[in-house]
């Protein structure tokens, strides 16, 4: 290595090659105390660097919590479905001399795989979903003035609302093998679901913006849509 850096002063050395030093970078020189100049101190990581490290998590940390809450809430909700659906049924077809079989046959006839359907929906797209969109609403719009209470509460159901009918309408018949009537699906149910979302979203999101702190507005937001599941499991079984 002392050969290299030898051979290296030779041929720096050679006064055709010799770079002249530039008058107006030797304010930023410092001088050594050895009678040497060094350049400038080496310059910090880059910005790019820092914000990764500083973003470092996400996307890649996956909000589990909120994605086991609204998949319990889902699941709740497409079995309160299912449950009542059993039970008009029952009253439909009259009273029976024996009820022992009411309970086993809520269980034995329940349709696991809707269940699963609906339970991975919720695990997979609605709540990390809901639970990125409440964030960038509260980054975009911190303070709680009207403007930004009236603001967020039209977003959540101009932006969110359609798509989330319109996910998991594909989702239910991506399940089911029925992607062909996915066109007929939207043009039947899409706007009938939408508007009676605004019905029932705009109060709570009213609620959720207004009163409710932002550590606990995913948790609020699923609280209550296990409601608006149990009326969407029923939209799907149609």
């Amino acid at each position: 290595m002392k050969a290299i850096g030898s051979g290296g002063e030779w041929w720096w050395n050679l006064p055709s090659l010799r770079r002249k030093p530039d008058p107006r970078r030797r304010g930023r020189r410092n001088p050594d105390p050895r009678g040497r100049r060094r350049g400038p101190p080496p310059e910090p990581l880059s910005s790019s660097s820092e914000s990764i490290g500083q973003s470092r998590g996400w996307p890649m940390d996956f909000p589990f919590t909120q994605a086991v809450t609204a998949a319990s809430l889902t699941l709740t909700g497409d079995t309160l479905a299912q449950v009542h659906r059993r039970i008009v049924d029952r009253r439909l077809r009259g009273p029976e001399p024996d009820s022992k079989g009411f309970l086993p046959d809520i269980l034995m006839n329940h349709d696991w795989l809707r269940a699963l359907r609906m339970a991975s929906y919720g695990f997979i797209l609605y709540g990390p979903g809901s639970h990125a969109w409440y964030q960038f609403l509260d980054q975009c719009m911190p303070k709680p003035t009207f403007v930004n209470l009236s603001t967020k509460v039209i977003l959540n159901q101009i932006v969110l609302g359609p798509c989330v009918i319109g996910i998991i309408f594909a989702w239910n018949n991506l399940w089911s093998g029925k992607l062909s009537e996915l066109p007929s699906k939207y043009q039947n149910d899409a706007l009938p679901t939408l508007l009676f979302g605004f019905r029932f979203w705009i109060p709570v999101s009213i609620i959720n913006f207004w009163m409710v702190p932002l550590s606990a507005r995913v948790a609020f937001m699923s609280s209550c849509s296990i409601f608006w599941n149990f009326y969407l499991s029923s939209t799907m079984s149609k």
